[in-house]
């Protein structure tokens, strides 16, 4: 089974949040990026405004159009659309997978905002049951509470300029989930 790394940035942690943004990056290195224009911008305060819609590769694009780099099936894929439009796309490039497995940080959010798009009925190659960092990190002795970026780089740390992007996110999930499987450990 294919290993996909998820992130997703919305707006807040709350019942009625909204999408902003959604990552995912295969075992293989194939990602898809997408910015939604439709997500709720009266749930926007400071905090957001700041460390996530700064972080946007879009932002002035609320037009409707696709904005892509390649094929859909191509090595990396982005795009804006509204939920209806990013959830055509994402099912397309999800398929050339075959069975997936959906692997993200601490998933509460993230996977129901997954299913969320898909109307809670997800194509058929995704297992249905998710899998999270945070308990990997727990069962290996690792708190899970370690800035991931730390860990996924230790002393060569980047800057976290992107920090609250999904799609950088999720290299940080897949890049900290392949540390701790290889067993290496700070």
């Amino acid at each position: 089974m294919n290993k996909i790394f998820l992130d997703t940035e919305f707006t807040g942690l709350h019942q009625n949040t909204t999408l902003i943004s959604i990552g995912l990056v295969s075992e293989c290195g194939k990602t898809f990026y997408a910015e939604f224009y439709d997500y709720d911008k009266s749930q926007v305060d400071e905090w957001i405004q700041q460390n996530i819609i700064t972080n946007l590769r879009f932002v002035d694009e609320t037009d409707g159009e696709v904005g892509h780099t390649d094929a859909i099936d191509a090595h990396d894929f982005t795009m804006t659309g509204d939920t209806f439009l990013v959830k055509e796309y994402l099912s397309v490039w999800m398929a050339q997978f075959g069975d997936v497995e959906i692997w993200s940080d601490c998933l509460a959010y993230d996977w129901i905002l997954f299913r969320n798009i898909f109307s809670n009925d997800l194509p058929e190659n995704i297992y249905y049951i998710p899998f999270d960092l945070c308990t990997l990190l727990k069962v290996k002795r690792i708190d899970p509470d370690i800035s991931r970026e730390l860990f996924a780089f230790g002393d060569d740390l980047l800057d976290e300029t992107y920090k609250h992007n999904a799609l950088w996110d999720a290299e940080i999930i897949k890049k900290c989930y392949n540390k701790v499987i290889e067993g290496v450990q700070e």
